[in-house]
């Protein structure tokens, strides 16, 4: 059952009524059914593992041990479930305002809390981490179902990250390069979430407990900063 007490899950399962009343009947606040919250379980996972397209309803209607007509019933159709997931992972917190890179930040400080947006949802449980594969996915394989949303968000993290370089690398313009400077250090963050399957098959020892996170976590601040030294003495080199 999904934990409702949560702000993630008490918000998408809120949303979920809401985005799919779509002429069906009204759920009262507070009045979770069993139901409808195993097919939001149901649905996150499928859509994070296989993408929107390659997931049927009967597929999330099969898994969640939930009648096919459940899902028009709570949510007008497949369409308005994925909806009501993906509206709440705009607010995740690598994609809000950006309390890493204030102008007083040392790099390091502004990497880790960075990248820490990448790695605390794979401390918190099964949910948040499909949460933020599912948003990865949108964002690799595009739906067209939440663009708008999407794209501010995607924007909104990229400019922050953007912004944070040109501070650091004493440009007074982006450029081209810290744009490909910047989707470099993105990557290494993404690549946690969707290369998984990846590491589990070649390096399973490298795993999800709290120590080897917090390893991963140093290292990607250490790789992200090797990328912006290089990025710097490649500059300075042109320059010369």
């Amino acid at each position: 059952m999904l934990d409702i007490t949560s702000p993630v899950n008490r918000a998408v399962t809120g949303r979920a009524a809401r985005a799919g009343q779509g002429g069906k009947r009204r759920v009262a606040p507070g009045d979770v059914e069993p139901s409808r919250e195993r097919l939001l379980r149901a649905a996150l996972r499928l859509f994070a593992d296989q993408g929107y397209a390659r997931t049927s309803t009967r597929e999330i209607a099969e898994a969640a041990e939930a009648n096919l007509a459940a899902i028009s019933y709570y949510f007008g159709d497949k369409a308005g479930l994925y909806r009501a997931l993906l509206d709440e992972l705009h607010k995740l917190p690598h994609q809000g305002p950006s309390p890493w890179g204030g102008a007083g930040s040392s790099l390091n400080d502004a990497l880790r809390g960075y990248f820490s947006a990448y790695v605390d949802p794979l401390r918190q449980g099964d949910v948040s981490r499909q949460c933020m594969k599912l948003h990865l996915r949108e964002l690799l394989e595009p739906t067209g179902l939440w663009q708008a949303q999407s794209d501010a968000a995607l924007h909104s993290g990229h400019g922050a990250l953007m912004g944070l370089l040109c501070r650091h690398l004493g440009l007074e313009a982006e450029d081209d390069e810290l744009a490909r400077l910047a989707l470099c250090i993105a990557a290494l963050g993404m690549h946690l979430h969707l290369g998984r399957d990846m590491r589990d098959t070649l390096a399973p020892r490298l795993g999800r407990d709290e120590q080897s996170l917090d390893i991963w976590l140093d290292r990607l601040v250490l790789y992200g900063a090797a990328l912006v030294g290089a990025e710097r003495e490649r500059r300075a080199s042109n320059a010369a």
